[in-house]
């Protein structure tokens, strides 16, 4: 019994210190599209843009578009004193404009 809540333990510690990785799970750079940095941030928090709740997005070029392909919970907590909600975040990022929203494959925060 001792082994198995020992082992437990070590699981759920090693699955919450692996929770918050900066980089969006098995992406990779893809040498066909441009690595930009630009803003990241909570795009009805810091970004003034129309919608419900918060999303994560990304200011391109003095413009801002919602992120898909990662949320903004992947980054930690949003609301923490460091959180998308409540700071502006510079990030290495790769993807494509479509529809008006940003399609992310990287993203790495700076």
């Amino acid at each position: 019994m001792k082994h198995f809540i020992f082992l437990s333990s070590l699981i759920c510690i090693t699955c919450f210190s692996f929770a918050q990785d900066k980089v969006i799970p098995f992406s990779k750079i893809n040498k066909a599209l441009p690595l930009q940095t630009v803003e990241v941030s909570c795009g009805q928090c810091q970004f003034k843009m129309e919608g419900k709740g918060c999303n994560l997005a990304v200011k391109i070029k003095g413009k801002t578009y919602f992120v898909d392909g990662t949320n903004i919970d992947a980054y930690g907590d949003a609301h923490s004193d460091d959180g998308f909600c409540k700071a502006i975040r510079k990030g290495k990022v790769q993807g494509k404009i479509v529809e008006n929203r940003f399609k992310i494959s990287y993203l790495k925060l700076l």
